[in-house]
């Protein structure tokens, strides 16, 4: 290990994924879920991200949100160039990367003098303490007045009782030699052997039995960046709520817009606790605590502004939603913490069926009666429940669309091309919402073959079919690898037919693909009607 990393794994690569929680339009709705000002939804923004890894959510907000200026840093030269490569090979001149590190970031003189979004998404608890002190002097010296960090970090609550299966798989991986992919192999064997030798660690702390077991199941590449580096410290939320406030941040609110409804989370008896604490910093790590919290996502505010309650509702009637789901009619389930979620078709089922015209704002979905004699209350309750399952989604404003739809289209066939000779990435870029939608090879693949003007799902299983089977690759199904060609082209013929029925039409809507064929080879550029105005 050379000094240039610091402790952090740098001879295996980080994965090529995409982060929900980060994309503006999320951040938007978590303030405005917790009655707080923002000013996320204007143009001209500038949005830094620390420690951006390969850099591909940066490259895919880039593509997607054309009026916001990004900039990403990370310290691996190879994650920057690919980065790099990625922004050039679609166009993108709006994000700007950068190989530093957290000690001499600041000294990069193209930098804004200050950012609206500063986002960190598994960085604090995987560096040191130094470079935990480098960041909040970066965020104290670089956040504008009223802008907001993002922060994701492993909480304390639900990894003290694994602390030292890590501590084991860590020593037994350094004493190893070899790729660092073999010895984390390696330890984890090892760490199976000492549990089925009886160990009373693991009798006494069942969650190491159960992260051991997933662990087991997890691609080296992921397990290296996540349980393997010199540094890894899971927070008790006060103490890095201490640390940030240094920075003049405070705590605004969770990204995961689900655990702003109690009751899907806590129990009667746990909310009752949680009402006797009124400091919000101890009421966070009482929560972590009643819940097991493994793993926090958190968005902290550089002056904090609170609307009135009619200001609060307002902001909701603004905020602008999209289907994310294919929706048939048919009950909707959802569950969370504290098990299946009751739901009344009667109430979302109007919603879910306005939304299938285009995405439509609050205000217009209550002028259409969507809400039917619904409460105020019981409505922001449900689309919580909604957004934050990822049934619906905030988006962004019509205004734009023709450039953005643009911009992403391009974005999505260099994916969907890299599709050809590997899985390494599977999100695509939405002008409608800002953000990612999630797919498997296979079907970039078949949006590959679209692209290229074949209308048929035959005949986008036959694409796929030539670029897999001359790369060695078959298909399983059932448990089984499908062994011959027919059976193998039987599969993608079906997947192909399902995907045109479920899964197209959503591509469509969202703007990932022009929505004819004949578009995508004609002009990609004035694919302009995948969104009607609400």
């Amino acid at each position: 290990m050379s000094d240039w990393t610091s402790g952090y794994v740098a001879e295996v690569d980080y994965t090529h994924d995409f982060f929900q929680e980060m994309t503006p339009a999320v951040m938007a709705l978590a303030a405005t879920s917790k009655g707080q000002k923002h000013n996320l939804t204007q143009r001209d923004l500038s949005y830094c991200e620390l420690g951006c890894g390969q850099g591909f959510t940066a490259n895919l907000l880039a593509a997607a949100n054309p009026h916001i200026q990004f900039h990403a840093m990370d310290f691996n030269p190879a994650h920057i160039a690919g980065a790099r490569d990625l922004a050039a090979e679609t166009d993108l001149d709006n994000v700007h990367f950068y190989e530093r590190s957290f000690a001499d970031f600041e000294q990069e003189d193209s930098l804004p003098k200050q950012f609206d979004i500063i986002a960190l998404h598994g960085v604090m608890s995987w560096v040191s303490q130094e470079n935990r002190q480098h960041i909040v002097q970066f965020i104290r010296r670089r956040l504008k007045p009223g802008g907001m960090v993002y922060v994701s970090y492993n909480s304390l609550s639900g990894w003290a009782s694994v602390m030292p299966l890590r501590r084991i798989l860590q020593d037994r991986a350094a004493q190893g030699t070899g790729p660092l992919e073999d010895r984390i192999v390696e330890a984890l064997s090892f760490a199976g052997n000492l549990e089925g030798a009886g160990a009373k660690f693991f009798k006494a702390n069942p969650i190491a039995c159960t992260r051991l077991e997933k662990s087991q199941q997890m691609s080296a590449n992921y397990l290296a960046h996540e349980m393997f580096n010199a540094d890894w410290t899971p927070f008790h939320f006060a103490d890095l709520a201490g640390d940030l406030s240094q920075a003049k941040l405070s705590f605004l609110g969770s990204t995961s817009i689900l655990d702003h409804v109690d009751d899907i989370c806590l129990t009667p008896d746990q909310t009752a606790v949680l009402e006797g604490e009124s400091d919000p910093v101890q009421r966070e790590n009482l929560r972590d605590i009643l819940v097991n919290e493994q793993f926090r996502s958190d968005l902290f505010v550089k002056g904090g502004r609170s609307h009135t309650e009619r200001g609060a509702i307002g902001a909701w009637f603004e905020t602008p939603l999209a289907l994310m789901q294919r929706y048939s009619g048919g009950p909707l389930k959802l569950s969370w913490r504290q098990g299946e979620i009751a739901l009344d078709p009667a109430q979302y089922g109007p919603i879910l069926e306005a939304l299938q015209s285009g995405p439509a704002t609050v205000r217009s979905l209550l002028d259409q009666g969507a809400f039917g004699q619904m409460t105020w209350g019981e409505i922001s309750r449900l689309l919580r429940l909604l957004a934050g399952s990822g049934v619906v989604a905030p988006c962004l404003p019509l205004d734009g669309i023709t450039e953005r739809q643009a911009r992403c289209q391009a974005f999505n066939l260099a994916v969907c091309k890299r599709a050809e000779d590997s899985e390494t990435l599977r999100f695509l870029a939405s002008p409608v919402t800002g953000g990612g939608l999630q797919l498997d090879r296979v079907e970039l693949l078949f949006l590959l073959a679209y692209g290229e003007g074949k209308a048929q799902p035959t005949d986008w299983a036959d694409l796929a079919w030539s670029i897999l089977s001359a790369q060695g690759q078959r298909l399983q199904h059932e448990g089984r690898v499908l062994v011959t060609p027919e059976e193998n082209l039987a599969l993608l013929q079906a997947r192909a037919a399902a995907f045109a029925a479920r899964r197209m039409p959503l591509c469509k809507s969202l703007g990932l693909i022009p929505a004819a064929p004949e578009a995508a080879r004609a002009a990609p550029a004035s694919a302009h009607n995948t969104v009607r105005a609400a």
